[in-house]
């Protein structure tokens, strides 16, 4: 009896374990024609994605014009609706089809603008604003030069 227990506890920590590669550590990638890592997503998660992307560029040229304002507050303001509160609306299910590195630099930066929101709070410095904008934008072309988004239907799969 002990001998079935054992085969069974190691059949569910090698099931756990392929789950566990598959949808944290890899994702739902393919190689692609031009170098980059092809995130494989259905259309309405692909569309997800971008329009992150576009919320994260419209936030930096929000944050830039209030550099240029020396406005603190909206610098603040504008950070802040990117910050890791955003994050919330992403199904898991999108989240276990992402690399770790994806994973790793998205969430990375939806913190880098909570902190340059707090930092833009407290310290009221536009100019530390912008080198903390800079920084940030590092992850977006990391994350560009890296990734691309594939839309695939279901039955491609």
């Amino acid at each position: 009896m002990c001998k079935f227990c054992w085969t069974i506890t190691i059949v569910l920590l090698m099931a756990v374990s392929a789950m566990t590669y598959k949808f944290i550590l890899t994702g739902a990638v393919a190689p692609s024609s031009d170098g980059r890592q092809a995130l494989l997503l259905e259309p309405g998660e692909r569309d997800l994605v971008l329009a992150e992307m576009r919320a994260f560029l419209e936030a930096v040229q929000s944050i830039t014009a209030a550099v240029g304002k020396k406005d603190s507050a909206q610098i603040a303001v504008e950070a802040r609706k990117v910050g890791a509160a955003a994050q919330q609306a992403v199904p898991g299910s999108l989240v276990g089809k992402l690399p770790l590195s994806f994973k790793k630099l998205g969430f990375d930066t939806h913190k880098k603008f909570d902190m340059m929101a707090l930092d833009a709070d407290e310290l009221e410095d536009p100019e530390h604003s912008l080198e903390q904008l800079s920084e940030l934008m590092q992850n977006c072309v990391a994350c560009h030069a890296a990734y691309r988004i594939d839309a695939v239907a279901e039955s491609d799969k």
